[in-house]
């Protein structure tokens, strides 16, 4: 596996649940800042060519800073859409994690076990 990036942002809840399951299963990644250290435009192209539905499934569209923007991401150009994402990175869903094969996109437990290869399965005690 190739080194996991985890996009994230430390006050974000999503963002908070998965980083302790990474370290609760011994998973070492490389954590970037989503905000501090903005993705450039080579690293959102590479993160939208992981993506099953394109700019839908990184797109924070309840977010504020979305719904102020007041514009139909539709009608942007690819280069529109990367350039406002690095303008605005709160635009973001949150957190983002890659292998650079792989995508998963905010708490996700069955995407994060296939993101690691962590194929534990859990049972339960029935007494």
């Amino acid at each position: 596996m190739d080194e996991l990036k985890f996009y994230s942002y430390p006050s974000c809840t999503s963002c908070r649940r998965t980083k302790s399951w990474l370290k609760s299963q011994g998973v070492e990644f490389n954590e970037q800042h989503l905000f501090r250290e903005t993705p450039d435009v080579d690293e959102l192209r590479k993160i939208l060519s992981l993506t099953t539905q394109g700019i839908d499934e990184i797109l924070a569209t309840r977010s504020k800073e979305y719904k102020e923007l007041g514009i139909d991401v539709d009608d942007l150009s690819l280069s529109e859409f990367l350039d406002l994402v690095i303008e605005k990175p709160k635009l973001l869903r949150r957190p983002i994690l890659t292998n650079g094969e792989k995508l998963v996109v905010g708490y996700n437990l069955e995407g994060l076990r296939a993101i690691t290869n962590n194929r534990m399965e859990y049972t339960a005690n029935i007494s």
